[in-house]
């Protein structure tokens, strides 16, 4: 097969699948070893990057998606209907945080760290595609532990959880910079 047709053939995929796709699917609907495929991918990205293309190839730990250019933002936002989607509260924010960094972690030791209930939080964290249960741990009760979604990635920019910010460099919000941060959370 071409290089030109295994690219084509990598740019519908990712067009049809529209979420993100793992590498190795790709790798074994082509019958192509993952590195090559990754180094093709990486080949498209740079080619649609140069070329200031519409559309981008993310990655995100080892799935890739297809996703509109973040300059054309604005121009995309106008096409989509209005949607009212209410933003994240600060508890869920909190609840958030915690599991992203602690992760897997168990309802029980962020309630500890909160020193609150977070069913609701957790529950609405569930529901936005954030976070999910990634199994169970090993004691009594077989409590759930929890840990953030691909879409949580996505939605922060983030390639894998390792690149959070470290935690030393948080400073306290003043006031006026809390509602800033309250709309970049409107998901």
């Amino acid at each position: 097969m071409k290089f030109s047709e295994i690219k084509s053939i990598i740019e519908s995929l990712l067009f049809a699948w529209s979420d993100p796709l793992p590498i190795k699917e790709i790798s074994k609907l082509l019958e192509i070893d993952v590195k090559t495929i990754e180094n093709i991918i990486k080949e498209m990205s740079d080619d649609f990057n140069f070329n200031m293309r519409g559309i981008q190839i993310i990655r995100m730990n080892d799935y890739v998606q297809l996703a509109t250019r973040a300059e054309n933002f604005e121009y995309v936002q106008k096409l989509m209907e209005p949607k009212q989607n209410k933003g994240l509260t600060q508890a869920t924010l909190e609840t958030l945080a915690i599991i992203a960094y602690k992760q897997p972690i168990p309802k029980a030791e962020v309630e500890s760290i909160r020193g609150v209930k977070c069913d609701r939080a957790i529950s609405t964290l569930i529901e936005k595609d954030l976070v999910e249960e990634k199994g169970r741990l090993d004691k009594p009760g077989r409590p759930i532990i929890y840990g953030t979604t691909l879409n949580f990635l996505k939605s922060f920019g983030l390639s894998n959880v390792a690149d959070l910010p470290p935690i030393s460099q948080f400073q306290m919000l003043a006031e006026e910079d809390e509602e800033d941060i309250r709309d970049i959370f409107k998901l």
